[in-house]
């Protein structure tokens, strides 16, 4: 298992690095900035820069306008993006839509892929994922999904309520996750504009950081023609372990690059501010809590790595996946945490980027299956393993 990163990769990395840092972080504080995201207008200026520097959609393969970078590739250039809170708009690989062009590019039909797949890498237009309900609907448990698909002749139509519905507002198609008369679930596309969708509500979320922020959507009879199912019919939860499990890798590699940035900050402050005659961060309580933060961030990046490698190799399971989102989202949340506190007052105002990224890092331990599920399943995982190493 070798990490060393190719020279290639290294030029990659640090012309990643200088556009957030010479074109992105001035513009943090652009009032297109609102509490749901980049406005459309910043969104659109930040993928032209992205697309200028060569830079976009580079977890895309090259057919669609995509860098066609590998698993461990996009750890490095996904960090450096997640630097700043606008870096992964800007260079087409935020959440969702990163992941749905995962999906797409993975199950999608030909058509399918020039209607949907095309336009979205190339940062033209924006996309959702319509599967968590309120209750009693699918959330951490997908198989209480409520959405209805009844066939109709040719077509089927979806009933149902989705809510923290990320990018909704603006989105121009969604994917969406119903039930089929037999039980089974399927994965269909429709443009958001289609007769029986309406976005009921935005929902104001402590992150700031995605287009569109999170909506509460509702189906009426969304009339959908078979030709738009992603995939075969009855695949519905097998395709989202295809987007889910790449896709939570993703979120450890962006959100890696948040705390390294409030760890960057804090620590210059540790070294400038002076308290009882010396910098504070040549006192131990301050010191070792940078200490700490090295830590957290380098058992972060090797756990993120080595998914990513294995995921290179075709071999990465679910428990795996797993491992990693709990690992790094804790131990993200703490670097972010103890860079707060740090920063003592500065810490809990916007006087510097810290406080937008706490705010933004704590829903990671929530998206993609809260760290509670994760670790049931890991506990269900070395339990079947000790049984069978007991026969």
């Amino acid at each position: 298992m070798d990490f060393s990163i190719p020279a290639e990769l290294q030029a990659l990395q640090a012309r990643t690095r200088a556009f957030i840092a010479d074109e992105l972080i001035p513009l943090e504080r652009d009032a297109r900035c609102t509490p749901h995201g980049p406005n459309e207008d910043l969104r659109r200026e930040l993928i032209n820069k992205a697309r200028a520097a060569g830079l976009l959609s580079s977890h895309v393969s090259a057919e669609f306008g995509g860098l066609g970078l590998n698993h461990f590739a996009k750890a490095i250039v996904f960090e450096e993006a997640g630097y700043s809170p606008l870096g992964p708009v800007a260079l087409n690989i935020a959440a969702p839509d990163e992941g749905n062009m995962h999906l797409l590019e993975q199950v999608a039909s030909p058509a399918q892929k020039e209607r949907w797949l095309r336009p979205l890498a190339a940062g033209k237009i924006r996309s959702c994922f319509c599967m968590t309900e309120p209750a009693p609907g699918a959330g951490a448990d997908p198989g209480m999904l409520m959405t209805s698909a009844v066939k109709d002749g040719e077509d089927y139509l979806i009933s149902g309520e989705k809510w923290f519905i990320t990018g909704a507002e603006g989105a121009s198609f969604a994917i969406i996750m119903a039930k089929l008369e037999n039980g089974d679930a399927t994965m269909f596309l429709a443009d958001m504009d289609s007769p029986g969708i309406t976005i009921e509500r935005a929902m104001d979320s402590l992150d700031t950081c995605f287009p569109g922020g999170h909506g509460v959507v509702s189906f009426d009879n969304l009339r959908v023609p078979a030709e738009h199912i992603l995939g075969e019919l009855g695949q519905g939860f097998r395709y989202a372990q295809v987007r889910l499990s790449p896709a939570r890798l993703t979120h450890c590699m962006r959100w890696l690059g948040a705390a390294r940035r409030a760890h960057d900050v804090a620590t210059d402050y540790a070294r400038k501010r002076q308290a009882f005659g010396k910098p504070i961060g040549a006192h131990e309580g301050v010191g070792f809590m940078l200490a700490d933060n090295e830590m957290d961030l380098h058992a972060t990046r090797l756990s993120v790595w080595h998914c990513a490698w294995v995921l290179d190799q075709g071999a990465l399971g679910k428990h795996e996946s797993s491992v990693a989102k709990v690992l790094s989202s804790e131990a993200i949340w703490r670097v972010v945490d103890r860079s707060v506190q740090i920063l003592g007052g500065q810490g809990v105002t916007h006087e510097t980027v810290v406080a937008r990224i706490f705010a933004d890092v704590r829903a990671f331990r929530i998206y993609d299956g809260p760290s509670e599920v994760h670790r049931w399943s890991i506990a269900r995982h070395i339990l079947r393993g000790n049984q069978h190493n007991a026969h």
